[in-house]
């Protein structure tokens, strides 16, 4: 029997940061409630705490399984296989769209005369070879990068603040349009994107080195990266106003680029573009890894032997959307739409099922 891979609490922890940064920072998420975006980030990630707390309970139920094994202990073998070629299909999709998204961004801002097909093919070639070499290789990463990316956003920050382009009178006045506005905003769309893809966790803390779910390192992160995303979106408003930054393609490159006039330092936005390069990176190499982890579960093969084919899958996939508008109207549209069943709909459904069995149980008096 293979030794089964291990990962510490710390990594855990630094990789549900690094992956909740992803590309969140580079958009106005709740722009529909203008300058009051912030506080609809703030309802989606309380939104997304209350189920995060329901997936580290479904997890705490069902210690040493990840997503595939519980789906089918508790909806049955066959029931619960079927769902999980389902969720499979889900983890490469969520994978593609961030192969897309690198593919767009590094044409947008870096490359613009490199075909976009071989940068996502490098990128696709990236995670693969990591993902190869296992989940020990892969959650060190964050551990090096997490740093790094949280260091040049705080730069960026100062030296925007020193130059006074941050002017959070913009952001007034508060609750203008009521509470309504702002949850609308907030749910389900900003809880679909980040927040709820925390769901994701439920393929890999069964890797944790120690028996049980890592609750604390995983909820400190939560938290504190929460509270990041939060003041970032209330910055690009705060720089941009809410009605530029709701209508930008891409808010935080414009709110950089308002640092043009420093005489010391020029193109900020390609420091903004590698960062999110790694936030991209890492949440495509986890969506892959969940994909290729399933797959593995569902039939009883190794990771290995499924990363190259479920890559190729990813990579075929990245260009079924024609442009990048398409591409951004379909993911902040009906793919939001449709990732509550994922995220939240079977996560109930599933914590009914362990309630129920539980009981079930339990000798009768």
């Amino acid at each position: 029997m293979p030794k089964k891979e291990q990962v510490s609490a710390l990594q855990i922890a630094f990789m549900v940061m690094l992956f909740e940064i992803g590309s969140t920072p580079l958009f106005l998420l709740g722009s529909k409630a203008k300058q009051d975006s912030w506080l609809a980030m703030c309802a989606g990630s309380l939104a997304g705490l209350v189920l995060l707390l329901l997936l580290l309970w479904i997890q705490h139920r069902s210690t040493g399984l990840d997503l595939i094994g519980m789906l089918q202990r508790y909806f049955g073998h066959t029931a619960g296989s079927g769902i999980g070629w389902i969720y499979c299909l889900y983890f490469a999709y969520q994978s593609m769209r961030n192969v897309r998204d690198l593919g767009e961004l590094t044409s947008l801002t870096l490359l613009q005369t490199t075909p976009m097909p071989v940068t996502m093919l490098i990128f696709i070639l990236i995670a693969l070879y990591a993902i190869w070499k296992g989940a020990a290789v892969l959650f060190r990463l964050p551990e090096v990068l997490l740093p790094l990316v949280l260091f040049f956003y705080g730069v960026l920050v100062l030296l925007l603040g020193i130059m006074g382009n941050i002017d959070f009178i913009r952001l007034a006045p508060v609750f203008e349009g009521g509470i309504r506005p702002i949850l609308n905003a907030a749910l389900p769309d900003i809880v679909s994107f980040p927040f709820g893809q925390m769901l994701v966790f439920l393929m890999l803390w069964s890797l944790w080195e120690k028996p049980g779910v890592p609750v604390k390192n995983t909820l400190i992160a939560y938290i504190t990266i929460s509270l990041f995303l939060i003041f970032m979106n209330a910055l690009n408003a705060a720089v941009l106003g809410p009605t530029v930054a709701g209508i930008s393609q891409l808010p935080f490159l414009k709110t950089v680029r308002t640092l043009s006039n420093l005489q010391f330092v020029e193109r900020l936005d390609i420091l903004v573009t590698i960062q999110l390069f790694i936030g991209l990176l890492i949440k495509m190499m986890l969506f892959y890894f969940c994909a290729v982890k399933g797959v593995s579960g569902l039939t009883g093969k190794s990771v290995k032997r499924w990363v190259f084919p479920v890559g190729i899958v990813i990579y075929g996939a990245s260009f079924l959307e024609r442009d990048y508008t398409q591409h951004i109207s379909v993911g902040l549209g009906p793919s939001l739409k449709l990732d509550p069943l994922f995220q939240v709909a079977v996560p109930l459904l599933l914590a009914l099922l362990i309630l129920l069995r539980s009981r079930s149980r339990k000798p009768s008096a």
